[in-house]
């Protein structure tokens, strides 16, 4: 990877470091960005607030979810705009979600352009094939498999799966009512179960 590329990653996660502090008090004790093809991503190490450790104390993960939720959404643009200005290209699209159990968190941004100076995504990495399939059979338990799976390794910590047409047509229909929060919530722990007891993926991906 070349000294432009570290240096872009230096920046952005200093950059989003801040800012987590400043909209919420407090931000992790570290940030691994990873640039790579028409991805960028942001892992956060050792990330809850004070106030979160009460709540999550007391069942209340639903609460944290909606407030990270509204906080989140704030910083998207501020994220966004700075990406642009030290690389040139913006994210279209911003994804992340938080694993409060182990106090860790994800960002993921896509750049229909790419990242000129970023190393390529290896599209063939080990154990590809099966590891879509069981993505796909997760799929199949919580709602229905995807019309498309994409998947690419960005780097060895990093592998990023793109799953499209997962929704069924109650689903739909409960976001077109304005229930859109509470079904990501509810799929959420539904998808996360399954990941997380799942004794596959390391024998698949042999690591």
């Amino acid at each position: 990877m070349n000294q432009k590329v570290n240096q872009y990653q230096q920046l952005i996660g200093s950059y989003t470091g801040k800012l987590l502090r400043d909209h919420f008090g407090k931000g992790p004790e570290s940030i691994s960005v990873s640039m790579g093809g028409h991805f960028v991503t942001m892992y956060l190490r050792n990330f809850l607030t004070p106030s979160e450790r009460v709540l999550l104390e007391q069942d209340h993960e639903m609460i944290i979810h909606q407030m990270r939720e509204k906080l989140t959404q704030m910083m998207i643009p501020e994220i966004t705009s700075y990406i642009q200005l030290v690389t040139g290209v913006k994210p279209s699209e911003f994804y992340y979600d938080w694993a409060l159990h182990n106090k860790s968190g994800m960002l993921v941004g896509f750049v229909p352009e790419g990242f000129e100076e970023a190393p390529e995504v290896n599209e063939n990495y080990e154990g590809k094939q099966r590891l879509e399939q069981e993505i796909n059979k997760i799929s199949r338990l919580v709602q229905r498999e995807p019309d498309e799976i994409y998947s690419c390794e960005l780097n060895a910590r990093t592998i990023v799966i793109i799953r499209k047409g997962i929704l069924v047509r109650i689903e739909k229909e409960l976001i077109r009512l304005g229930h859109g929060e509470l079904l990501k919530g509810v799929k959420r722990n539904l998808e996360k179960t399954y990941m997380h007891n799942n004794n596959n993926f390391d024998e698949i991906l042999n690591r």
